[in-house]
Parts: structure tokens; sequence; C-alpha cells
């Protein structure tokens, strides 16, 4: 395994879970990039759900997979069947986690946020995420709410679950939906963006995102069948900054 890499955060060193830098996973239908590629960035890593087949995490995390996001909740009352062997195994082999949340917009904020928290225990590594996008093909909800509702009960839904994990989750969304709503005009809140045909320098022009979900057909060591999997826009030191929340 690879030393772990050391920065300097507000409580002094800083140290990062080892990691392999600059993994080369499969991709089932690989896209060619005309702009910066997703493997010249160090770290990578996966989100996951129930429709993952099995998934070896300690060969993952050998492969190359530094963090996953794990769904856990969708509307106020769907579990993901999958989210406690994901995230036991997760936390077994060392892979920093963290749980999403799928957002309906047929039911309130605070609705939702409660169901996440009773289905989510304290102690992920990483901030939970607030998955929002619309939602077509949905046989319950198929809602667009305005722009301004939208961003309002998202802050409502990142202030509770701020409050009670003590950390401002992150914002997954999609290209039409970002468009479409102004999600991105959000204050203090980071983004999670899903860009696998361009850069997202290219398609969300002049966004700031932590997370960049490069493809949805990825071939993980480890891991059964296609996954999704995303990079860090920083370096392995400015990844364990960011991860003790520095």
């Amino acid at each position: 395994m690879p030393e772990p890499a050391t920065a300097e955060g507000a409580g002094g060193e800083v140290v990062v879970p080892q990691l392999k830098a600059y993994p080369k996973f499969g991709d089932a239908d690989p896209h060619e990039w005309e702009r910066r590629k997703p493997t010249s960035y160090p770290v990578h890593g996966i989100d996951v759900s129930r429709w993952q087949g099995d998934i070896d995490w300690r060969v993952a995390r050998r492969a190359g997979v530094s963090f996953a996001f794990i769904k856990a909740t969708e509307g106020g009352d769907v579990f993901d069947p999958k989210f406690d062997l994901h995230r036991r195994g997760a936390q077994a082999a060392g892979v920093p986690w963290g749980a999403y949340h799928y957002y309906y917009f047929c039911r309130t904020a605070a609705e939702q946020a409660r169901w996440f928290i009773k289905n989510v225990p304290q102690g992920a590594d990483l901030p939970h995420v607030l998955d929002m996008e619309w939602t077509p093909k949905s046989r319950t909800c198929r809602l667009r709410p305005s722009g301004h509702d939208v961003r309002s009960e998202a802050r409502k839904f990142l202030n509770i679950l701020e409050a009670h994990y003590g950390r401002r989750p992150i914002i997954y969304t999609t290209v039409d939906f970002y468009r479409d709503t102004g999600i991105g005009n959000l204050g203090g809140t980071e983004f999670w963006l899903r860009s696998v045909a361009g850069h997202p320098q290219q398609v969300y022009p002049g966004a700031y995102w932590t997370f960049w979900q490069y493809t949805g057909t990825g071939l993980v060591p480890g891991i059964e069948g296609e996954v999704d999997i995303n990079v860090f826009r920083g370096t392995p030191q400015a990844y364990g900054m960011w991860l003790a929340g520095g």
C-alpha cells in the first residue's frame, strides 16, 4: 500500500487515509475527453446503491477507491436495502464513506430530512449528500417546482442535517437541474456534479465543484458490474484536509 500523505490543517498534521493516487479504472462505455481528463485527478471514489452487485471493499480500496457515497434513503419512506451492508463493508476496509438521500418533490424537506436521520447513524467520514434532480420517470412524483421553491427546500434540508451531523451536506445534481433551478446559487454549499460527456468547466460554466461524477459505466476491481466513478477536485493533501473539515 502507498504511504499516507500528510498536510497541515487547523489542528496540526492531518493524515490522509492510505490511498492509491491516479488509479486507472476501466469503463464499459468510455468517453473521449476533449479537455482535462478524469485520470488527471489523483483521488477517485465511487457511489453505490442497491443496484450494485457484491463488493469486495478491500480489493476496491487497493485498486484506488478512496471514498464512497452510499445511497441510504429516498423520499420519505424508502430505505436502500443494501445501505448497511455497503456501509459496514466500506468501514471495515477503511474506505471513507458518506450517505446520500434521493429527493422527491412531493414531500417536504423537513419530512425527508427526518427520514434520513432515522436511518443513517452518526460516524460518517464524509459529509452526507442531498441528491436533487428531476424525476420524470417516477411512478409517484413528477413535480417540477420553481427554482425559488427548490432552493428554499434544499436549504431547509441542508440546515436540518448540518444541525444533526455537525457538517453541511453536499448537493449532487445534474446538468439540466442545475440550469433550470439555479441551485448553484446556494451560498456556503459544496457541489458534486454529474458530467459524463464533458469536463464540468465546459458543462457547468462558472460552477465550483468538489466532486465530479464522470462515468456511470465504470469497471472497478472488487465490484460486480458497472459502477459510478467520481473524482475529488484537489490533491491527496487537500483531500486529507477536506476530510478533517479544514
